[in-house]
């Protein structure tokens, strides 16, 4: 019995030691290879918005993607040559011929591609849809101004654009709805809301479905005020000193100003400090010398809160 143990614990030691390994040590992925699962080769679509698709391939840790019309064997154009962390890549194309491969690689090793062909056929602009790239979905911002922007769709010679704050349930009262002959378009935000926004490819006889619908976030607002915690104002205090504050819930990160005697010159140029944490260890200062600190909020767009209880401390 004891010796089962005994293998049972050296069993598990190996183990734990493979793992550990595996960690520092990166496999090589060179003798894998690239399950392509979307368009297949042969395949034949009248969709021009395709989605590339293959299967992950254990301890990569990113791929690449090129596609190229008509094939590699005689290209003609580069339509992507581009490296991505997931499985998954959206294109909208003309109808055409075409060939795409993918290899998988991480920090060391690469597999071969794997490659296939397929073929877009020309059809109606009422089966297709407009494919988004910029503002991203779910995106947030504090600046008034953004450029909305998407990709070309065949036969399309303009484009409507709709931005709305109530998921479009009432059409006749949208934030936006401008038909424009380019890619991209500026729009400046008037509240601090989320926005919807989608696009139609447009010509003179025929319209696209719309693009899905993304989400932006606009808010210029100051984050909230920081409240101090320790050391008290005005006392004496040994090194190092610790600065200590309140969380705040939608606070991402904290800015701590540390100046001098006069209370308005940064004790020195690494002041202000931008901190996650919400305490810092102050472990400079001679003896005698009286400092002064404040701390504002940083929210996740990046807005800085307004000035707080500034206080002093004195080096003992």
């Amino acid at each position: 019995m004891l010796k089962i143990n005994n293998l049972s614990k050296i069993a598990l030691i190996l183990a734990m030691l493979f793992i550990g390994c595996k960690e520092f040590i990166e496999p090589s992925i060179e003798r894998k290879n690239v399950v392509l699962l979307a368009p297949s080769n042969g395949a034949e679509s009248i969709i021009y918005n395709q989605t590339f698709w293959w299967e992950v391939v254990e301890d990569a840790l990113k791929y690449r993607l090129q596609i190229v019309s008509p094939g590699f064997n005689n290209t003609v154009r580069l339509i992507a040559d581009t490296v991505i962390k997931g499985n998954k890549f959206n294109q909208t194309l003309d109808p055409g011929n075409y060939e795409w491969r993918v290899r998988a690689e991480n920090g060391s090793s690469n597999t071969h591609y794997t490659s296939a062909a397929f073929t877009i056929h020309p059809s109606s602009m009422k089966l297709q849809q407009v494919q988004l790239t910029l503002p991203a979905n779910g995106a947030s911002t504090n600046q008034s101004t953004a450029v909305f922007s998407w990709a070309k769709l065949y036969g399309a010679d303009k484009y409507r654009l709709q931005i709305d704050t109530n998921n479009f349930s009432d059409e006749t009262k949208l934030f936006l709805d401008k038909t424009i002959p380019g890619l991209e378009y500026p729009v400046t935000f008037s509240r601090n809301k989320v926005y919807q926004w989608r696009v139609q490819a447009k010509n003179d006889v025929e319209e696209s479905k719309w693009s899905v619908v993304r989400n932006i976030t606009f808010d210029n607002s100051p984050a909230a005020k920081v409240v101090l915690i320790s050391p008290a104002n005005n006392v004496a205090v040994t090194k190092p000193v610790n600065l200590k504050w309140e969380a705040l819930s939608t606070a991402k990160k904290y800015k701590l100003f540390v100046y001098q005697s006069n209370g308005n010159t940064p004790y020195d140029p690494t002041f202000p400090l931008t901190l996650t944490a919400t305490s810092y260890a102050f472990a400079d200062g001679l003896s005698g010398e009286k400092l002064f600190w404040e701390v504002r909020a940083i929210d996740g767009n990046g807005n800085v809160g307004p000035a707080g209880e500034v206080r002093s401390f004195t080096i003992q």
